[in-house]
């Protein structure tokens, strides 16, 4: 019977990097509808004056001007998304 012959040598097999692969860049679709309007936060100086008209319409007394201010801001930015 025939017998193999083998090399002695030990064969290394490396992978060559794989190159990177190259992303097509697809541009964007324009937006046909304009994005609905932000309305615009009330400023620091409207929601003062209105706290000030909650603490005055107290008789100056009592309450929070924490709470008279949250509920500024909070009347303000209301009334501001009821006219956008």
């Amino acid at each position: 019977m025939a017998s193999k012959k083998t090399s002695s040598k030990n064969i290394v097999v490396s992978a060559a990097p794989a190159s990177p692969r190259k992303r097509t860049v697809h541009p964007r679709p324009s937006l046909s509808v304009s994005p609905a309007p932000v309305a615009a936060a009330p400023s620091q100086d409207e929601i003062a004056s209105l706290a000030y008209l909650y603490w005055e319409a107290r008789g100056y007394q009592g309450g929070s001007p924490e709470e008279d201010w949250l509920r500024a801001e909070r009347e303000l930015r209301a009334r501001a998304s009821a006219i956008a």
